[in-house]
């Protein structure tokens, strides 16, 4: 199975260090608790820079605390660069980001340990605070590696209680003060790529060992307000009711029945948030606020979605008469991988004769913003029974051993067939 030149996969080693990182965070159900800014998320900080000196690499902590390790080129060019993150959603998996992290390491050791000897620098990375955290600031390490965040955004933050972003940086080894040496170009990295598990069951379904990603979805989202009228919840006649929940209860199943008429595996639409006023039992609800999420890979499809909904709400609310207001709170476009990375991956499974989907990635990913100004290509392995963000988290061994391989085999290609300049005349997504 595995190309001429391509290491063999130390499965125990990797299963020993994926067992000792996965203690880390641990709570007593097996779940795994990290959130940035954590004691959880300084440990496996402390962990991974430690294997990363073990194993040979220069190892550095960025201004926003990013962590990298280094393998030295024979070439001063831009890095191939392996990663994802090692933070968790509260109470999430073992899997979702340290997976990516851990086979980063293991490639590049695994390579050197072969002999063989890139031109390129061979890099890993661990993201820092790619979940969403108590400071509201998801993919906080990747967004300011492409320039989408700035100094003094993250200068004023603070989480929920009050505790400043610069502390939580500070002991991760960052300053916020020097952001500005964050920033990377296509110089800094002249390829990167992400492992990462599915978190849906469309490889699982089909019985297909690995996904190449060739984007990740666009994002919009907002902020429903809708206006009825509070009233006496006993003395009020069912005819005299103007109930904002009701009309937002209607108006929400309406967004689940054209999902279900599109029947799109690639758009998706969720409402993850409510507040009822003035959420009093002897009160009819006289305000409901709510948000609305849809998510694709082809924007043309969210923005259709999107007003589908809309033209479903006016006929809603006309009818129970009631009133809605809009605020939109983010339209973030899909971002494709770069055709080249995507055409490397495809000949490493072709020459490995691993069977493989192309698809679209549902979740949001440090690979977004980092293919936004360089060449980024992505992999899924499947998830069992689809199981994400929870202690169920799991990921056949099988499956990461693919993984593996088709890793090794794209660092050596790029390796190859990036030169100098090509890192500075290609071509960037937008």
């Amino acid at each position: 199975m595995r190309q001429r030149r391509v290491p063999t996969f130390p499965t125990e080693r990797f299963l020993r260090r994926f067992a000792s990182f996965s203690e880390i965070g641990q709570t007593e159900d097996g779940a795994i608790h990290r959130p940035f800014g954590s004691d959880a998320d300084l440990a496996a900080r402390a962990w991974l820079m430690r294997l990363a000196k073990e194993v040979g690499m220069s190892v550095s902590v960025d201004a926003v605390g990013n962590i990298w390790g280094v393998l030295p080129g024979k070439a001063d060019t831009g890095a191939i660069v392996i990663g994802s993150h090692h933070d968790s959603v509260p109470n999430g998996g073992r899997f979702d980001g340290p997976l990516g992290v851990l086979m980063a390491i293991e490639v590049i050791q695994s390579l050197a340990e072969s002999g063989y000897e890139n031109e390129h620098p061979l890099a890993f990375v661990s993201f820092t605070a790619e979940e969403p955290n108590p400071f509201d600031l998801s993919t906080l390490g990747s967004r300011s590696v492409a320039g989408r965040l700035t100094q003094e955004k993250l200068l004023a933050a603070a989480d929920w209680n009050g505790r400043p972003l610069t502390e939580a940086v500070d002991a991760a080894g960052g300053d916020l003060h020097a952001f500005a040496t964050v920033r990377k170009t296509a110089d800094d990295i002249a390829a990167f790529l992400e492992l990462h598990i599915e978190q849906g069951r469309r490889l699982e379904t089909r019985g297909i060992p690995i996904g190449v990603v060739t984007g990740i979805c666009g994002i919009y989202r907002e902020w429903i307000r809708v206006t009825g009228e509070a009233n006496h919840a006993g003395t009020t006649r069912q005819a005299d009711r103007h109930d904002a929940l009701l009309a937002s209860s209607e108006m929400l199943l309406a967004v689940e029945r054209l999902l279900t008429a599109w029947d799109d595996d690639e758009l998706i639409a969720t409402i993850g948030r409510l507040n009822v006023i003035p959420n009093a039992m002897n009160i009819i609800p006289g305000e409901c606020e709510w948000g609305l999420e849809i998510r694709g890979g082809d924007m043309d499809k969210v923005y259709r979605f999107r007003d589908a909904c809309f033209e479903a709400f006016d006929e809603i609310t006309a009818r129970r008469g009631v009133e809605y207001g809009r605020q939109p709170l983010l339209d973030q476009g899909a971002q494709p991988m770069a055709a080249d990375v995507i055409d490397v991956l495809h000949d490493a499974l072709a020459g490995l004769a691993i069977p493989y989907l192309d698809l679209a990635s549902m979740a949001g990913h440090d690979a977004t913003h980092i293919a936004s100004f360089t060449r980024a290509g992505m992999l899924f392995v499947p998830s069992i029974g689809g199981k994400s963000h929870c202690k169920e988290e799991e990921s056949r061994i099988e499956d990461i051993e693919h993984a593996f391989y088709v890793l090794a085999s794209a660092a050596i290609a790029l390796d190859s067939k990036l030169t100098s300049a090509d890192e500075v005349t290609h071509e960037e997504t937008v």
